[in-house]
């Protein structure tokens, strides 16, 4: 018999009320669509660090932006 347990209680699925398994039922949906979106941002956050890191490659150098600016660079 399985059963289910909330706060410390436990109750037998079987003979749970109907409006019970149905509540049980979207929440487990719903746990699953959490799951879910956290998969998708975890695919976003990978593919945004990848676009920071091509962009940081195409950048100017600290050389090339005062050489862009026809400045001097000073040595001491």
């Amino acid at each position: 018999m399985p059963t289910l347990k909330i706060d410390d209680r436990e109750f037998d699925l079987d003979t749970l009320p109907e409006a019970a398994k149905q509540q049980l039922q979207m929440l487990q949906v719903t746990e699953a669509e959490i799951g879910r979106l956290n998969a998708q941002i975890a695919i976003a956050q990978t593919a945004r660090l990848s676009y920071l890191n091509a962009l940081k490659q195409h950048l100017p150098t600290p050389l090339e932006q005062v050489q862009a600016q026809g400045e001097t660079l000073k040595f001491s």
